[in-house]
């Protein structure tokens, strides 16, 4: 099928059969609806094979596993550079990362590689929203008027797929270092006792026998998840997961309906490296177990990586950004578990206050020991 025809396929599966508006995936839900009719229609997913990993390779090489290219409406942020797909609904907008304004009379029909996996919106913005409200409350040290500017209604919270990368390999880990093993040997030693006499007492000393070791290990790693962007914190993406990947489902357009998309800025194998980083920490300690003994040095490792799979897939959050004291901060919720990242100023005030509180409870409690 040419990709005029796919385009004009996949917009037809949007619009309402009633009144021939865009519908929009409802999170938590399987279907599609319509915010003028009330209209809903039923995702139907023809694709149930299972989810893979594709070839590292063939991705890289320009084959990307399978997955074609696809049309979308792209609009990049003047200020931050990150590059969004924006709903046909969309007239005016804000930059989700920097809050920035953005011209959407730029915005451009761009050929752009289709993801292989989605997780759909499982947390309704409403439930967002609710979750994000109740950590609001428990920042104390936040200013005052933080918490009226951002806990408003729900159009502050906008949806968004962050693109990621995820890795499998199989490693193979050589290694040379030193083992320690424990033994005890009875020392001689002299002290004093009470009446001041000189005794003769033994005890057990521990030390150390070192031995080289060398070896081998393996490794088998699935669905090390590496950010494909550069817009949201990288400390910030890390915190979101863990991710419900076992509802990964195949791309369907349907499921980005009313949702915005962020193109991958991270290439693929910028994003191999950040995941082999990842993989060290579980190959030194397998290595660590390897050896064994009581204490553990290794000196040198030389890791190969094979069967390298890699998914491309769009995870949803769901991201409040706004501006304080000329600085940005973003409040950021996993929008399949829940989970509340945030970023916040501190308030002075309420720090020097709780300082003064402090030095006066200290000054109380010396005067009421002196007396």
């Amino acid at each position: 099928m040419a990709q005029t025809e796919q385009t004009a396929a996949s917009l037809s599966t949007l619009q309402c059969s009633s009144c021939g508006a865009t519908l929009q995936f409802a999170a938590g839900t399987h279907h599609l609806t319509c915010q003028y009719c009330g209209a809903a229609n039923e995702i139907k997913d023809d694709d149930t094979s299972p989810i893979v990993a594709f070839d590292y390779a063939d991705f890289v090489a320009g084959k990307n596993g399978g997955s074609a290219a696809q049309t979308a409406r792209v609009v990049s942020c003047k200020n931050c550079g990150a590059s969004t797909t924006l709903p046909p609904e969309v007239n005016s907008d804000t930059c989700v990362f920097c809050a920035s304004p953005l011209v959407l009379n730029e915005a451009q029909n761009k050929s752009i590689i289709r993801p292989h996996y989605v997780l759909p919106f499982i947390v309704p913005q409403a439930k967002a929203l609710e979750d994000f409200r109740a950590w609001l409350k428990r920042l104390w040290w936040a200013p005052s008027d933080l918490t009226k500017m951002v806990s408003g209604d729900a159009h502050g919270f906008k949806g968004i797929y962050i693109p990621h990368w995820s890795y499998d390999a199989a490693t193979l880990s050589n290694y040379a270092g030193s083992r320690g093993d424990y033994y005890y040997v009875t020392e001689t030693y002299e002290e004093q006792d009470d009446d001041g006499n000189t005794v003769t007492q033994t005890r057990e000393v521990r030390q150390t026998a070192w031995s080289p070791v060398a070896g081998a290990v393996e490794n088998a790693f699935n669905d090390v998840l590496i950010s494909a962007s550069h817009s949201l914190p990288q400390d910030v993406a890390n915190r979101l997961e863990p991710w419900k990947l076992e509802a990964l489902v195949h791309y369907n357009e349907q499921y980005v309906s009313g949702f915005r998309s962020e193109l991958f800025q991270v290439e693929p194998e910028k994003g191999l490296e950040e995941a082999k980083r990842r993989m060290q920490p579980v190959i030194r300690e397998t290595i660590l177990d390897d050896i064994g003994g009581d204490e553990q040095v290794i000196d040198a490792i030389d890791t190969t990586y094979s069967n390298l799979g890699l998914k491309y897939l769009l995870l949803p959050a769901w991201i409040s950004t706004y501006k304080y004291n000329n600085k940005v901060y973003h409040f950021t919720v996993n929008a399949c578990t829940g989970e509340v990242v945030g970023e916040r100023p501190y308030s002075a005030a309420k720090i020097a206050l709780a300082v003064i509180a402090a030095i006066v409870l200290i000054i109380v409690i010396i005067m009421m020991l002196q007396k």
